[in-house]
């Protein structure tokens, strides 16, 4: 007779417990113990609490490879879902074997854990582990669907995903004002708005400093001259030579606000070009409000009334509220997020080293994007009420910046370089955020090299080369113009393809996500919606003027709204990982040293914010995410 001693943890939250029967069963190299009740008598599978249990077995089991969870009806009681943090069992030998699980049990059902070792399926050699992530797999796959023929999209369009234990979290509210501190506040900005330099240093540092890039010669359909900025630029500049330009890919369009209503609202696809000056501070020099220059379609310069000057920018700023919210923030960050969880899920098992890399990164993704298209994106949702381009438009926009999505855009030295932005003074975004895709790099770069040696152990990973095939062909559609891989063949392709991941759904989230209370709040700063068509000619206005009014009256408050429609789950910065997947030491010292030079980023964030008038703190670690979770 063998006794083996068994721990069985539950979740901390409120209703992590049950009161349904728990069944064990160990299995070794050499036989499985009998099913065995979980029971101390009433203390078992309370929220918090850690059972110990004996099991025995008429033989040693040899290596405990599986444990088998049985959860079955108890009494009279009805049913209840149960999460279980992890089993941990020690042999009579004292050898102790870890099981993490960290998800939510439903129904009535056997759940199979595997020994916690992170093993590629080439290093698992034993039958019984190689069926149970064949199983797991299957089971998954039967879970979470991929959309036919949609891509990214398809979290649009797509019914919501069934919830699942690592989809579906136990969330409370919270008001994002204060949670991010910033001196870019509501107050600030309602002071600020008007002012060139500010309107600048939202391009820089704002919630969408993704757009910018070096203009190495004017548009064609932008006929800026010299003559017209020479008296911004200063003496010694030119224009070739100093300014940037942005170039929102939106479709001029005007639509009733509702079916019912006589009023309409506009959306224009501007053009705006920016000037460095010698002091760091970027300033506007032209904005062109169409793509087609000619009489009707003015080219407004700083030089022009104050009022005419601020409503030019401020149709900027509506058209770039847009190309924010729905390329910058929905596609890029949500979306793909959603994508990269999917194909986790479906794809890796959760004793592959990447699954357990992954998975606290890809954590709440799919919760969040179900809830964002219940109530944002769903007809007669908030999109529909109160922004511009309705679900409809959303949807044009979204094809349409889809196509253009590039791995170069993904990656973000990649995506300096290509914009040309990597001298630009005072750019805290690409700075910080270059930090941080160093520090992730180097933490990915460590966890590969433990588990994949050589390039052919990247090739020969057949889920880890499904995963990334899955994701090509379902989330990018195959597209092979957009440089996403569709198969990975070394180790490092394998080190950027994961740092972008984990980048993409923490720090890029943080930085296009994290300022939106503070900066569009204050809805002139960041419109909506525009209640007047661009203007075609440069007649005076005066803020008394219906065309100077930029914004639908009463839709402040419903857009102010959509911070607060969303629960957000407990915040888990960057680098934190209080569930166990890993439990190897090697892991274990790359973890605390990704988390040490996090450290490190966040202190000279804090130096050098003290010497600035506006801090930039959106990519702060500990303002960071783990995960796309909010």
């Amino acid at each position: 007779m063998a006794t083996y001693k068994v721990q069985v943890s539950t979740g901390q939250e409120p209703i992590a417990g049950t009161f349904d029967s728990i069944f064990i069963t160990l299995v070794g190299s050499r036989g499985e113990s009998p099913k065995h009740a979980l029971d101390a008598f009433w203390v078992d599978f309370q929220p918090g609490a850690v059972g110990e249990y004996e099991v025995p077995s008429a033989q040693s089991l040899g290596q405990i490879v599986l444990v088998r969870l049985h959860k079955e009806p108890y009494s009279f009681f009805p049913e209840n879902i149960w999460f279980c943090n992890f089993v941990r069992v020690t042999s009579p030998e004292g050898q102790t074997y870890h099981f993490p699980c960290y998800q939510w049990i439903y129904g009535y059902c056997t759940v199979e854990l595997a020994e916690s070792t992170a093993k590629t399926p080439c290093d698992d050699a034993h039958p019984l582990v190689q069926k149970q992530r064949r199983e797991e797999l299957v089971l998954r796959q039967e879970r979470y669907s991929q959309a036919q023929n949609s891509g990214v999209l398809a979290s649009c369009t797509a019914p919501p995903l069934t919830t699942s234990p690592c989809s579906l979290p136990k969330t409370r509210g919270h008001n994002l004002k204060g949670w991010h501190v910033s001196a870019a506040s509501p107050e600030y900005v309602t002071e600020h708005w008007k002012e060139d330099e500010f309107f600048g240093y939202q391009y820089l540092n704002g919630v969408n400093p993704v757009v910018i890039r070096k203009c190495t010669e004017l548009p064609d359909n932008f006929p800026v001259t010299h003559e017209m900025v020479a008296g911004f630029l200063g003496e010694s500049a030119s224009l070739h030579e100093e300014l940037k330009v942005m170039l929102p890919v939106l479709t001029p369009i005007n639509k009733p606000i509702s079916p019912t209503s006589s009023l309409t609202q506009y959306i224009a696809a501007p053009l705006c070009l920016l000037h460095q000056k010698p002091s760091g501070a970027l300033v506007p020099l032209a904005i062109q409000l169409s793509q087609h220059p000619g009489p009707n379609s003015p080219i407004f310069l700083p030089s022009d009334s104050d009022w005419l000057w601020t409503l030019a920018k401020t149709w900027v700023r509506s058209s770039e509220f847009h190309l924010h919210e729905v390329t910058s923030h929905l596609l890029r960050a949500h979306l793909l997020a959603e994508v990269f969880a999917v194909a986790t899920l479906r794809q890796l098992p959760m004793c592959h080293p990447l699954y357990k890399l992954l998975v606290p990164h890809i954590r709440f993704s799919i919760h969040i994007d179900v809830l964002a298209r219940t109530f944002l994106v769903s007809p007669g949702g908030v999109f529909d009420r109160a922004i511009a381009t309705g679900r409809q438009g959303l949807a044009d926009l979204l094809r349409k910046s889809f196509e253009n999505l590039t791995y170069t855009t993904l990656c973000l030295p990649d995506d300096i370089q290509e914009r040309g932005v990597a001298s630009l003074k005072n750019y805290y975004y690409r700075d910080d955020g270059l930090k941080i895709w160093a520090a992730i790099e180097s933490f990915v770069s460590g966890i590969v090299a433990i588990y994949y040696r050589t390039n052919l152990a990247v090739q020969g990973d057949h889920e880890l080369q499904a995963w990334v095939g899955e994701i090509f062909a379902k989330g990018f559609l195959g597209r092979q113009a957009s440089g996403v891989p569709s198969a990975l063949s070394s180790v490092a392709e394998l080190t950027k393809y994961l740092t972008m991941m984990i980048f993409t759904c923490s720090a890029y989230h943080a930085a296009v996500n994290a300022g939106q209370f503070e900066l569009a709040v204050f809805m002139p700063n960041s419109p909506s919606s525009m209640r007047k068509p661009p203007p075609q000619n440069k007649a005076p206005v005066t803020l008394e003027d219906p065309g100077a009014d930029p914004v639908l009256k009463g839709l402040s408050g419903l857009y102010a709204s959509v911070f607060n429609t969303l629960p957000v789950p407990f915040q888990r910065s960057l680098g934190t990982y209080p569930e166990e997947h890993f439990t190897e030491e090697g892991p274990k010292q790359l973890m605390a040293a990704f988390q040490d030079r996090l450290a490190e980023i966040s202190r000279e964030i804090e130096e050098r914010n003290q010497s600035l008038t506006l801090s930039y703190t959106y990519l702060y670690p500990p303002n960071i995410e783990n995960s796309t979770a909010i």
